[in-house]
Order: structure tokens, then sequence, then C-alpha cells
């Protein structure tokens, strides 16, 4: 190749670098082995996972961790088509993910050639943008966009997508351009105006409630919220998303609302008369029947995203931009109050309707035992009845410390996010907490951790069933359970073991501390099979007389 020459492989694995990716996660295809020659002679550590919907998550789970983008990349056809459940995952919870993929050669688009499929028009529901490049001068700014796009404003996965030859096609270096991104200009500074008018409410308010959302996970508000709360003797609720922003430790935190919640989460906002929502989207686990939510309360929604606002909770005042900068300065200006009967009435409410003392091996016992054992540390669930579970039974004071799927409610996510997590914060001890039937939907990825070295504590909820199913199936339909139990139990210390791992079967507290003290040890994952019998639901534990009317 002649001097200032470049391809379009070279340019993307460039820009990777420029834009400070260290790790890129993904399986390899025909459509992208030019990129792949080229990774090996860059700085790039690149994870090989066994699927590529684990590679999407992977690159979730380590942007969750860190804050920073994550990036993963797959081969046309079935290998983009994978990538898609995570990516829908990463966009409903807000999540900086860049997905690059191969596709066939430019002169067979539209020829149904081998591998292809359309992926920018699949993925354009849960993209924030998507690219298909047609010219290789054009991938050095697209990937700049592309970064820009997935990690400003409300944050969300971006799709890259690279036909093979133009990977391959040589240009010269001096025909880049870099033109200015039209059209995009999100709000990050809430209007002082309306900040001055949400203090004026809250400066009268007698029953306000401080509710937090993921949104204040993705804008790192840890500090602004604890600040604002502090200075207006604030309760504070949160949502699932938003566990991890606010400490659950201290006094005023009464807990996650919403139909799996806890009472006295949901009775301040059933009678409270301002409700600040930072970076909430007002989702249906968190509300309920809408017609019975928050009905006595000014709505005071701050929001990056100027769809969200009144999408489904109307706002009665409404601050678009980066919930940090608002609540920064809202906390910079309001004036010190205190609440003392109001703060009174909620923590009775709280205190007559305590988290139920877990038995031992249970899923709550063990979530207690175990974040009693590893402290401080990052808990990455699965979705169902554990996830519930961990919401109240794991508390945690470090942000970006508790990572689960919320919007999509995904199972199998957790592996491959814990993975991911590791790997962006290997100075942190991480611990996945899941279910048989979740485990088993992205299991292979224990291999890709084995082969890797990353060292992940893996607790197996294994009760050889669907727990949350059941729970339904119990609540809603009379008792019927229909294909919510497995037959027998699946021998997941084998499976680990066979796939490069330390395998544990624990029937005992005494033998999930030990494989607890060992996975902290060993340099490789560790799967403890925790064999349940009859479990608990959610509820009972946990709401006691739930306030919200929940609509299946």
């Amino acid at each position: 190749m002649k001097k200032g020459k470049t391809t379009g492989a070279k340019a993307l694995v460039k820009e990777l670098q420029e834009a400070g990716v260290s790790v890129v996660f993904g399986y390899p295809g025909g459509a992208t082995l030019p990129i792949h020659d080229e990774i090996q002679s860059s700085t790039l550590r690149f994870v090989l996972s066994r699927h590529e919907q684990g590679a999407a998550h992977m690159a979730d789970g380590y942007c969750r961790a860190t804050g920073k983008t994550g990036v993963c990349m797959a081969t046309s056809g079935p290998g983009a088509t994978n990538l898609v459940t995570g990516i829908a995952t990463a966009y409903m919870d807000s999540s900086s993910v860049v997905a690059i993929t191969g596709q066939v050669p430019r002169p067979m688009i539209g020829n149904d050639a081998f591998q292809e499929v359309d992926i920018t028009g699949i993925t354009v529901p849960i993209t924030k943008h998507n690219y298909l490049v047609q010219n290789p001068r054009d991938l050095p700014h697209i990937i700049k966009e592309a970064f820009y796009l997935s990690s400003t404003g409300r944050k969300g996965p971006v799709l890259v997508d690279i036909p093979k030859d133009v990977q391959t096609e040589s240009f010269s270096s001096a025909d880049i351009r870099y033109p200015d991104l039209e059209g995009y200009n999100p709000t990050i500074d809430g209007h002082p105006g309306q900040i001055k008018k949400a203090l004026q409410l809250l400066e009268k308010a007698e029953r306000p409630v401080l509710l937090v959302g993921g949104g204040c996970c993705s804008s790192g508000a840890e500090t602004s919220l604890r600040d604002l709360a502090e200075r207006s003797d604030l309760p504070v609720v949160s949502t699932l998303m938003g566990k991890a922003a606010f400490p659950n430790t201290q006094g005023d935190y009464l807990g996650m609302i919403g139909y799996h919640g806890r009472v006295a989460a949901n009775r301040a906002l059933m009678e409270a008369d301002v409700i600040i929502a930072a970076g909430v989207r007002f989702g249906d686990r968190s509300t309920g029947n809408l017609k019975n939510f928050a009905p006595q309360a000014s709505m005071i929604h701050l929001d990056i995203d100027p769809a969200e606002i009144s999408k489904n909770v109307p706002a009665f005042l409404p601050i678009v931009g980066d919930v940090n900068n608002i609540l920064t300065a809202m906390a910079a200006q309001v004036k010190p109050t205190k609440r003392k009967a109001w703060l009174s009435a909620l923590h009775t409410a709280k205190n007559q309707h305590p988290l139920r003392v877990p038995e031992p091996f249970s899923i709550p016992g063990i979530l207690r035992q175990v974040r009693e054992m590893v402290d401080p540390a990052i808990l990455v669930t699965d979705v169902g009845r554990h996830q519930i579970f961990a919401a109240h039974y794991w508390d945690t004071d470090i942000p970006k410390s508790f990572i689960t799927s919320g919007g999509l409610g995904t199972m199998g996510f957790g592996l491959p996010a814990s993975l991911g997590a590791k790997t962006g914060r290997p100075d942190m001890p991480v611990i996945l907490i899941t279910g048989d039937g979740s485990f088993l939907m992205c299991c292979q990825e224990i291999a890709a951790a084995a082969a890797a070295g990353i060292s992940v504590i893996v607790l197996i909820m294994n009760d050889s069933g669907l727990g949350m199913i059941r729970q339904l199936q119990d609540t809603f339909y009379g008792g019927r359970r229909a294909e919510s139990s497995f037959p027998g139990r699946v021998n997941f210390a084998g499976l680990a073991e066979s796939l490069g791992a330390v395998g544990i079967t624990a029937l005992t507290p005494e033998e999930i501390a030990e494989g607890v003290k060992q996975g902290l040890k060993n340099p490789v994952p560790t799967i403890i099979d925790c064999i349940l019998e009859k479990q608990d639901h959610t509820y009972p534990m946990v709401t006691g007389d739930s306030l919200l009317h929940y609509v299946e």
C-alpha cells in the first residue's frame, strides 16, 4: 500500500483506538475478517464470545459498570441478527453501546446474497441511529459520530454496518472529511426559570418525595442527589434501574417502588404532594395502573429526553436537561428545610412493613449471606424472581454496582453482562445472581470467560423452574401452572467444569460460603449451583398489602 493510503478496516481500528476503546466483544465471520486482521496488530483487546448475543450484553455490562461506551462486533446475516436482543436491551435501559456489523459487498446488497440481511432496517426501532457505510472515506467520521451519538443526550446503542469491500478498499487518508453533525443538539442544562419554579414548589411542599430513576445512574448524579436530599430533607425512593444511584443504607432511602416495591416507598408516592422524578420513564412495573399513580402529587419531571416528559405520567413542571446538571443547580439554590413529621410517618410505615427475615437457604437468605462476605462488589442479576429479591436484599452504596435488565427484562442478560462488567472493573468482585432458566439462555459464555481469564462468581438459584412465571400463574391464573417447571435438574457444576470453569454444587449455606471464598481467588468463573426446594413468591415477603393496582 502506498504511503498516505489506508483501508476501511485500518481506518475503523484507528478510530476505535482514538475513541479510547480498549476492548471489543464479538464473534468473527467472513464479512468482518478484514477488521479482525487489523485488530491483531492494534492495541485493542478482543474478547471472543461464544454467541453474538453474549457479545452485545458484554458491551452493555461494560458500559453500565464503567460509564464508558461498550463495543461489540458481529458478521453479516445471522451474526448481525443475533445482536438484536442485546441492542434492544441496551436501548430500553439507555446504555451506550456501539455495535459494528459486517455486510456483504456493496454490489451484492439487495440480491439475497449469502448471509445478507438488512440489519439497519431491522434495528431502526431499537437504536438511536444506525449507518450503512457506502464509502470508505466516510468511515472515520461515521465512527466519531456513532460514539458521540451513543454517549451524549439520552444514551443508547448505535449500529454501524460495513460492507466487506468497504473494509478492504484503499483510499487516501488526506480525503477523510469530518463534517459537523447537524440537527443533533441535546439540551444539557435545565432552564433556570423552570428550576426556580421547581424550587418554589419544593419549598412550599409538605410531603415531597425524590424519585430516582436509571437516568441518574447514566448521568452520574449520585452526589447531586445526596446533596439535594440532605439540604431539603427529602425521603428518597427509586425504580429498579435507579437503585444504585442513591445510598441504600442512608436513613431516608425507603426502597424500590412499584408492583414489587416496598410499602413505605409506594405510600410515599401515594401521599406525596410534590414528586421530583429524576431520570424516570415511568414504566408500568413502577407505576401500576396510571389512574391510581401518585394521585395527589404535582410532578416535577427531570429528563434529558423531551419525548419522555408527560409520555406516561403528566408533568406539572417539566425540566429538560442532564439530570446531574439540574440536580446540582437545585441543590445549590434550595433553602435548607426540615420535614420531621413527614419523614417520621414514612419511617413508621417502613418499620411496620419490614423485609422478612429470610430462611438461610433461600434466595434472599443467600443474597444476604453473600453480601456480608463480599463488600464492596458489583452485583449483576438476570431476570425473574431472584432479580426482585436482589433489589430488596442487596443493599449498595456504590454507584454503578447494581446491574440488571429493566426495560426489556432480558433473560440471559446476566452472565455476559457480568463478564463485561468484570472486564471494565477488574478491581471489583463481580457477583451474578441468576435463575436456572435465565442461566441456560447464555450459559455458553462460561467458555468465553474461562478462555479469557475473566473471574466472576455465579450463584444459580436452581429450583427446576421459572419462579416469576409460577408467581404470575398463581396470582392471575388460579394456580394453573403450564410450562413453568423443568423436569429434573441440570448439573450446572458439571456443565461449568466441562467449559473450563470451577463448578460447585451447594446444598447448605456453608457450601455457598466455601464456594464464594474459592471464587474470590479463582482465575476463572466459579459457578455455584444452589439446589433450592420450594421458594416463596416475592410480594408476600416484600410488599404485604400492595398499594398499587397492577395491570397484567
